[in-house]
C-alpha cells in the first residue's frame, strides 16, 4: 500500500513537472513563419548540394576532396557575414587517400568492365597487372589456418573472397519508405551500440585485419571482396584502420558486385579461365595528419546570453565511392541553410549559434569527440567551464529524408519543451518526440559530456537500402523538399533556443568512458 502510495505521488509530480515546462514555453510562431517562408520562396539547398557533393568530390577524411568542401564552406559562411569561421583541428587523424586512377575489367575469357571501387586506404597496383582468379570461400575467410595452409594458391593470383549467390526477393519490395504513424508512435532505441559490443567488435577486426596481412605474403596480386548486398548495381565501400599513421602498407582491395563474383564463381567452376587486368593509383598523403571540423558562428546580441552557445552540425566524412551526399551530405547542407536563413533573416539571436560539420565520423565520432575532449570534457571525466554555457547540439545525420521528430534520449524534462517547438510543424510531417535513444553518430559525444545532444528522427528512403556506405551516394539520390522541410525545422528550433529565457534542461554527464574513445 505504501509503496503504491508514493508511486502515485511520484507519478503526479512528474505529470506537474511536464505540465509546468510546456505552459512555461512560449515559441515564437511569427519568426518560424518567417523563417519557413524564407525557405520555401529563396531557398539554396539546391547550391549547397552541388558544391557539398559534385564540386567537393569524395570527402574521406583528411583528403583534397574533405579540404576542397571545407575550405568552400569556410568561405561561404564568411560571404554570408559569419564570424569565427574556419577549419579547427581536433587532434591527430592520420593519413589522407585518395584515388587517382582506377580500371578493372576481364581479360579471359573476354573482355568486359566490371563494377568495382578500390577500399579506402588500399595499396596501389603500380600500373596495370593481370592475372588468373582464385577464390577463398566466405567461409574460410576468417580462418587464418586454412589461409597459410592455401597460401601457394593464391601467389601471381587475385584472390576472390565470395560466398554464395544473393537472394533477389527484396527487389520485389518498395526499395524507399516514409515513416508511418504506427512506426512514430512506437519507436525503438535505434544504432545503439555499448562499450562493450564495440570491444567484442574490436576483437573481430583484429582478426580482419590478419587475413589481407596473410594474403600479402602468400604473393596474391589483391584482394576481391563481395557481399549480398552488393547487387543490382549498388556496391557498398568501407574501409578499416589503414589510415593510421603505423599502419603498414596494404595488399590492394577491391569491392565488387556480386553479380560479378558470382559470374567469376560460375565461370571457374565450369572449368574456364578468368583472367583479369587491374589498375590502381591512389595518392596517400601524411604531411599534416591533423584532422579538421569546420566552424562559424552567428554572434548573440543579449549582452548577458551571448557568452552561451546553441550548437548544431552533422558530419561532413564521407566514403570515397561516390560523394557522399546523404551520409553526411545532407545533414551538412540542412545546417549550413539553417544558419544562412537565421543570418539572412537579421532575426537577432541572444544567444551565439555555432555551427560545426565534423571530421572522422566514421572512423568513430573522431571530429566530434575531439571538439567535445578540447572544449568542454577531457578525457579525466572533469567538465570544464566551457561545458557550461552549451545550451545545446542539434545533429542530423540519418540520411536525406525529411525530419519527422527528435529523439529526447531520455531527458524526460526537455520532451515537453519540443513538443510545444514541433507544433507549429505538424502539417509538415514533424511532431513526434521520444524518449528513446540514438546512437552512432555525433550529438553523442555532447551526451556524453553532459550537454544536451539530439538527433532528428527522419524518414529513411533509401538510406540503408540504396545509398548508405555506397556508391550510390550522390546527389541525385538527395531529396531536396525534405532538405527544405528540415532546414525550416532545424533553423527554429536552434533560434528558439537561442532565445527562451532559460538553457534547456540537462542531464547529468555519463559516467565512464566515452563509448569511442581509443578504438
Amino acid at each position: 500500500m505504501k509503496h503504491n502510495y508514493f508511486k502515485t505521488i511520484f507519478a503526479a509530480l512528474m505529470l506537474a513537472s511536464v505540465s509546468l515546462y510546456a505552459q512555461q514555453e512560449a515559441v515564437d510562431t511569427a519568426a518560424f513563419g518567417k523563417i519557413r517562408r524564407a525557405e520555401m520562396s529563396n531557398s539554396h539547398i539546391p547550391s549547397i548540394a552541388h558544391y557539398i557533393t559534385d564540386v567537393s568530390g569524395p570527402r574521406l577524411t583528411n583528403s583534397p576532396g574533405y579540404k576542397r568542401a571545407g575550405m568552400w564552406a569556410v568561405e561561404t559562411m564568411k560571404k554570408w557575414g559569419m564570424t569565427n569561421a574556419a577549419m579547427e583541428p581536433w587532434g591527430d587523424f592520420g593519413k589522407g587517400w585518395e584515388i587517382q586512377d582506377f580500371s578493372i575489367s576481364f581479360k579471359a575469357p573476354y573482355s568486359q568492365s566490371i563494377i568495382a571501387y578500390p577500399e579506402p586506404w588500399s595499396g596501389n597496383t603500380n600500373g596495370e597487372i593481370h592475372g588468373e582468379v582464385v577464390v577463398l570461400p566466405a567461409a574460410n575467410a576468417m580462418d587464418t589456418a586454412y589461409i597459410i595452409k592455401h597460401a601457394a594458391d593464391f601467389k601471381g593470383k587475385f584472390v576472390l573472397i565470395a560466398g554464395g549467390a544473393p537472394s533477389y526477393e527484396q527487389d520485389y519490395k518498395p526499395s524507399s519508405e516514409r515513416l508511418a504513424d504506427t512506426a512514430l508512435a512506437n519507436m525503438k532505441d535505434t544504432y545503439m551500440l555499448s562499450r562493450e559490443m564495440l570491444e567484442g567488435f574490436i576483437k573481430y577486426f583484429n582478426t580482419i585485419a590478419r587475413v589481407p596481412i596473410l594474403i600479402q605474403q602468400s604473393g596474391a596480386l589483391a584482394i576481391l571482396t563481395t557481399g549480398g548486398e552488393n547487387r543490382n548495381g549498388t556496391v557498398f565501400v568501407q574501409g578499416l584502420i589503414g589510415y593510421k599513421t603505423n599502419s603498414e602498407k596494404s595488399v590492394v582491395k577491391v569491392a565488387i558486385s556480386s553479380e560479378d563474383a558470382q559470374r567469376i564463381k560460375r565461370l571457374l567452376a565450369s572449368g574456364q579461365k578468368v583472367e583479369l587486368n587491374l589498375n590502381v593509383k591512389a595518392k596517400f598523403n601524411d604531411s599534416d595528419i591533423k584532422g579538421y571540423n569546420v566552424v562559424g558562428e552567428i554572434q548573440g546580441t543579449d549582452p548577458k546570453l551571448k557568452s552561451q552557445l546553441v550548437m548544431l552540425g552533422g558530419h561532413m566524412d564521407a566514403w570515397a565511392s561516390s560523394t557522399g551526399a546523404t551520409d553526411n551530405g545532407a545533414g551538412c547542407i540542412v545546417m549550413l541553410e539553417a544558419v544562412r536563413l537565421l543570418d539572412s533573416l537579421g532575426l537577432k539571436p541572444k544567444r551565439t549559434i555555432r555551427i560545426a560539420l565534423w571530421g572522422g565520423e566514421e572512423q568513430g565520432l573522431l571530429g566530434s569527440y575531439g571538439y567535445v575532449k578540447n572544449h568542454y570534457r577531457g578525457t579525466d571525466m572533469v567538465l570544464k567551464p566551457e561545458a557550461a554555457k552549451v545550451s545545446a547540439y542539434f545533429n542530423l545525420d540519418n540520411g536525406t529524408g525529411k525530419i519527422r521528430g527528435i529523439f529526447a534520449q531520455g531527458n524526460t524534462a526537455i520532451a515537453p519543451i519540443f513538443q510545444e517547438w514541433f507544433k507549429p510543424f505538424a502539417d509538415l510531417g514533424a511532431s513526434t518526440v521520444t524518449l528513446k535513444n540514438t546512437g552512432s553518430t555525433d550529438h553523442l559525444s555532447f551526451d556524453w559530456a553532459g550537454i544536451p545532444g539530439f538527433q532528428f528522427i527522419q524518414d529513411p528512403i533509401d538510406y540503408e537500402t540504396r545509398t548508405h556506405h555506397s556508391n550510390m551516394d550522390n546527389y541525385d539520390h538527395l531529396k531536396i523538399e525534405d532538405l527544405k522541410q528540415a532546414a525550416v525545422i532545424v533553423a527554429s528550433f536552434v533560434y528558439q533556443a537561442s532565445m527562451r529565457p532559460d538553457m534547456l534542461p540537462r542531464k547529468a554527464p555519463e559516467k565512464g568512458t566515452f563509448v569511442f574513445d581509443g578504438l
